[in-house]
């Protein structure tokens, strides 16, 4: 496509700051409630159309929290709707990425956005033919409190970050949780370590080594994983687990302090800046509506503007993010069906 007609489709996007946003969910399990009760604190947007492969809990879904409840996935994406966003088990993301993004959509993606690395170059390379905006639905750096932490230490810094310290550990999955299938690609790495691994590129950059230690459960995923990478700013030590109890906070070391992020930090409300001078700083910032309603307020503002990429999740982060999740299940022996 020409830088012309690039600019064209772009302009075709943009559109009054009060557009209402017509929003389809596939998927109604229980990261889509927590979307869908996240988007009535967004302005101007609205639960349109969804589908599910299981009618009674779509119907259910559909009468709390309103919407048309389609047929099948292609009559979700005929429905009207502005964007989708996929609440669905990871090893579908990809599939239901493309067939939106080639059908004129926006996509707001669950994380992991897909399995690996190949299937999100597919994914971004669709949303680049459709120009279409496509972003992972990675929460974290849209919360007030970790905007206002980005906000304070480019004012008062602490210098440049060279070490993130992180981890999540939650036992008593159940057995039939996809979490623990291996024919969703399940596994501590990408449901859970995710979020750590986006933590570590977020703040020190590409990562340029992964080294790994874990355990591989009866179902053949990782129940446990600990990684120590190499970034381009620094390095990073992360864990992940889901047999044993580990919810903590994350540790952000620069030369002129350090950053505690209070657990849960993935949904960070509070934080301690402590200065290598003495000085502490104490960030609280309370949110509201379960927190995913942040990232659907940014993804709509975007589309009002015609972007295509967000400036705080853009596809770059997802696709070091991918790489370093695929390099630690390299090293634990970790491969799904197809790859």
């Amino acid at each position: 496509m020409t830088t012309t007609s690039t600019s064209a489709a772009n302009a075709t996007q943009q559109s009054s700051p009060d557009r209402v946003i017509r929003w389809g969910i596939v998927g109604t399990g229980r990261i889509a409630r927590r979307f869908a009760q996240g988007l009535a604190f967004v302005p101007h947007a609205q639960l349109s159309a969804l589908w599910s492969r299981r009618a009674e809990p779509a119907k259910a879904f559909a009468e709390e929290f309103g919407g048309e409840v389609c047929a099948n996935f292609d009559a979700l994406l005929a429905s009207g709707i502005d964007a989708l966003y996929i609440a669905t088990v990871q090893d579908s993301h990809a599939d239901y990425a493309i067939a939106a993004l080639q059908a004129g959509l926006h996509v707001l993606c669950e994380k992991p956005a897909t399995i690996n690395q190949p299937q999100l170059e597919r994914v971004l390379d669709a949303a680049r033919a459709a120009q279409r905006l496509f972003m992972e639905a990675m929460k974290p750096p849209f919360y007030p409190l970790y905007r206002k932490l980005r906000a304070h230490l480019t004012a008062e810094p602490i210098g440049d970050v060279g070490l993130v310290r992180a981890g999540c550990s939650v036992p008593g999955v159940p057995d039939d949780h996809p979490s623990l299938s291996f024919e969703h690609a399940g596994g501590a790495l990408l449901d859970i370590g995710i979020y750590e691994i986006f933590l570590a590129v977020d703040w020190l950059g590409a990562p340029r080594e992964v080294q790994t230690l874990g355990r591989l459960g009866a179902t053949g995923v990782d129940l446990f994983a600990s990684l120590n990478s190499q970034h381009e700013r620094g390095i990073a030590q992360l864990f992940c687990g889901l047999d044993l109890h580990g919810k903590g906070d994350a540790l952000l070391m620069a030369k002129g302090g350090h950053v505690t992020i209070h657990e849960p930090w993935w949904n960070p409300s509070r934080a301690t800046i402590r200065y290598a001078d003495g000085r502490v700083v104490e960030l609280d910032e309370p949110f509201e509506g379960g927190g995913l309603n942040y990232e659907s307020a940014h993804f709509c503002e975007l589309i009002r503007a015609g972007r295509l990429e967000s400036p705080l999740m853009p596809h770059s982060t997802s696709v070091q993010m991918i790489a370093m999740a695929d390099a630690a299940r390299a090293a634990l022996g970790l491969k799904f069906a197809g790859e």
